[in-house]
């Protein structure tokens, strides 16, 4: 009797959840569903097989992401619906904030494969250019230890836009 019971009370949550998550959906679709077709699971790998569409659709959305760090690589590389409105700085942003100690290393040396990136994610033409760049301003991007990752973020790229030789055109001004 008791796994009866158990049975009905799963069965009755099963059937109801689709119509809750529908009736949310509805209501915010529209908020939820970014200018690049992804809903609220983001970009990646998900975002491309199951796009916008809302309710528990963006769980399975999320866990392809998860499962194949889909996301993060589209991020980095700027594919898989991660690619930021023209002159958005967001991606850049997200990418300083993920890697600032191996970009504090790069920067002191003038290169390696964090300015690298960052030059890439930025749409910098010469990634040596702006390790250059960077490493002039070093004092500038870390005064101290204690200076918050937003601020680094906010001076970093506005060292990069304020160089129009360096070309980083997915940066705003």
């Amino acid at each position: 009797m008791k796994t009866l019971s158990a049975s009905v009370a799963l069965l009755a949550l099963v059937l109801s959840t689709p119509a809750v998550a529908e009736e949310s959906a509805a209501e915010t679709a529209a908020k939820n569903t970014n200018q690049s077709g992804y809903g609220t699971a983001g970009c990646g790998l998900g975002s491309i097989l199951f796009g916008a569409k809302p309710g528990f659709m963006q769980v399975f959305a999320a866990t392809t992401n998860g499962t194949f760090n889909s996301q993060t690589f589209g991020i980095t590389t700027g594919t898989s619906n991660c690619v930021d409105p023209p002159g958005a700085t967001a991606s850049a942003r997200l990418f300083i904030r993920a890697n600032r100690e191996a970009l504090a290393r790069d920067i002191a040396r003038g290169g390696g494969e964090a300015v690298a990136s960052l030059s890439a994610v930025a749409g910098c033409a010469d990634a040596s250019a702006v390790g250059r760049k960077l490493q002039n301003n070093f004092s500038s991007v870390f005064p101290d230890a204690s200076i918050s990752t937003d601020k680094v973020s906010d001076v970093v790229i506005g060292t990069l836009q304020s160089d129009a030789a360096l070309a980083c055109g997915n940066l705003s001004g």
